[in-house]
């Protein structure tokens, strides 16, 4: 009987430590498992409430003014020379020489297009950058071949000569940038055509298979030339319930393809800054804000390898002036004010400089 009872006692002993093992276990397991539980909750609420910041990218208008690197139309005496007829090289292979240039040496006609048919230093529309009073007028009626007309969306160009201030251009080493002011009218003054109006844009190189249809070396692997840029384009109304509006519109992606910015609408119009920046990884940044402030990071609108490509010189930057060439419908007018091109010192020109300045 003793033994009996020994036994059941031993029993029971066991299996009342079996089960307080067996709940202490399970409530481990519940305790662990309901703390990942929190632990992801809290991971989540945390990943969820963490704001997404742009990567900081080199802003134009970085670094210092390139010395004959700008201009402000300031000076009295800054005047337009227009070599009539002029050139349309892209239209029928004619570049009628001598090209039409500024007095100060600072601009001159697009040899492949022609210049815009008004060059000329205005007073400014609207109060813009503090302390200046005059900005350029750009427009253009006949924007194709001289003589004809075409009934084509033509654009003439005025290009920056970037020569006099940076020889055979910037290199992206150097990080350059170019800011422009550019005053949008009422939308009662624009040229009432659907589709580009006005360009901002840069001349770039860098080596990779070359596709320009005329080019003597087309398929090889060599120097190619690339325009980026952006593009004002008109948005017209019907008169009833959709009003007159534009947008930016960014060249290009990694196919050369167009990319739509912001949209502008009336309450919008009036001055912008549009700049573009070149880092030393072959990127093209591009910026654009109303107003006439300096540009920041708030006003990054992409950042992109046109074509694929990866920038390695800017060689200058110009200004599209678009029309319907149909003869009698002049472009809208633009008004440009203080283009400037910028570079970020590199440490061992600093240093250089400073030592021979000792």
């Amino acid at each position: 009987m003793a033994q009996l009872l020994n036994r059941i006692f031993l029993i029971l002993v066991i299996t009342g430590y079996s089960a307080i093992l067996l709940s202490e276990k399970g409530f481990s397991e519940e305790t662990a498992a309901s703390s990942k539980v929190g632990q992801s909750e809290k991971t989540s609420d945390a990943q969820q409430k963490i704001p997404v910041v742009k990567k900081p990218v080199l802003v134009p208008g970085t670094g210092n003014v390139i010395k004959n690197g700008a201009d402000t139309f300031e000076d009295e005496n800054w005047k337009w020379y227009h070599r009539h007829p002029k050139s349309s090289r892209e239209q029928d292979e004619r570049m009628r020489s001598p090209l039409g240039k500024s007095n100060n040496g600072l601009w001159f006609e697009g040899p492949k297009r022609g210049t815009p048919d008004v060059v000329k230093r205005v007073e400014l529309p609207a109060a813009g950058l503090e302390g200046s009073t005059h900005g350029l007028l750009v427009a253009t009626l006949r924007a194709g071949i001289p003589g004809r007309v075409t009934y084509r969306m033509m654009q003439d160009d005025l290009i920056f000569n970037m020569s006099k201030a940076a020889g055979r251009g910037l290199s992206v080493a150097d990080n350059p940038s170019v800011v422009t002011r550019v005053y949008l009218p009422p939308f009662a003054q624009w040229e009432q055509r659907n589709g580009a109006s006005f360009g901002f844009r840069c001349g770039c190189t860098t080596h990779a298979i070359i596709t320009g249809k005329k080019h003597p070396d087309k398929g090889d692997f060599g120097v190619e030339e690339y325009w980026p840029g952006m593009f004002i384009c008109f948005e017209p109304g019907d008169g009833k319930e959709k009003s007159d509006s534009a947008h930016l519109r960014v060249r290009g992606d990694r196919r050369g393809r167009g990319m739509r910015g912001p949209t502008i609408t009336e309450k919008d119009l009036g001055w912008w800054t549009l700049g573009m920046s070149f880092s030393r990884d072959g990127k093209v940044h591009y910026f654009a804000s109303p107003g006439v402030e300096d540009l920041s990071m708030n006003d990054h609108l992409t950042s992109q390898n046109p074509y694929g490509y990866r920038t390695e010189w800017v060689k200058t930057f110009f200004y599209n002036v678009c029309s319907q060439d149909d003869g009698k419908t002049w472009s809208t007018p633009w008004v440009i004010d203080d283009p400037k091109t910028f570079f970020v010192r590199r440490q061992n020109m600093a240093k250089s400089s400073r030592r021979s300045q000792r």
